[in-house]
């Protein structure tokens, strides 16, 4: 019995157009001066195949990431009214429970896909930033994702399939290759 061969990996252009937004991002957050990491993933996140799925996983991301984050912040306060120095983290416990019951409601009002990223941030927010900070980071998560997906939706605006494959074609008749595409 033949077995199909398996497909070696390749380079697309979907994969040329992320590289491209994540490093458009890396390289405008360089200038500056602010750490790129969140923008970067945004980036990642936001690009699609094509314009619709962009705008479908950069909107999860993008407003799983406000949702995440807003509850995120009304939750950690709560907790610091209770505990102000942040020293007794086991009550984060059943905020976090009590969040993502209201997180998967607010998805499913707001933005369906929202949960996972939106879980990310929450757990985030709850267990990994210092009593003073949280809300800053809460926002600039917020502000930094949407850098990226916009960077990305920008991307895939300027560089839609179309476009770049009669672009390489024209490249290739030049070069006197075979079309690519």
């Amino acid at each position: 019995m033949n077995k199909p061969p398996v497909p070696l990996p390749h380079v697309g252009l979907r994969n040329l157009k992320t590289a491209l937004s994540a490093s458009l991002c890396a390289l405008i957050y360089y200038f500056i001066n602010r750490n790129p990491t969140f923008a970067c993933i945004g980036a990642i996140f936001g690009m699609g195949a094509n314009m619709d799925h962009s705008k479908l996983h950069g909107g999860n991301r993008l407003f799983g990431t406000i949702i995440g984050g807003f509850l995120g912040m009304g939750l950690f306060r709560i907790y610091i009214i209770f505990v102000p120095d942040g020293s007794n983290r086991l009550l984060l416990v059943p905020l976090l429970f009590v969040g993502v019951v209201i997180l998967i409601i607010l998805a499913q009002v707001f933005w369906v896909g929202a949960v996972q990223p939106g879980g990310v941030v929450l757990c985030i927010v709850l267990f990994n930033t210092p009593v003073d900070t949280y809300v800053s980071y809460a926002l600039n998560r917020m502000v930094d994702t949407g850098a990226g997906v916009a960077m990305s939706l920008l991307i895939n605006y300027l560089l839609p399939r179309e476009r770049l494959v009669n672009w390489i074609n024209v490249c290739c008749r030049a070069l006197g290759w075979p079309e690519r595409y």
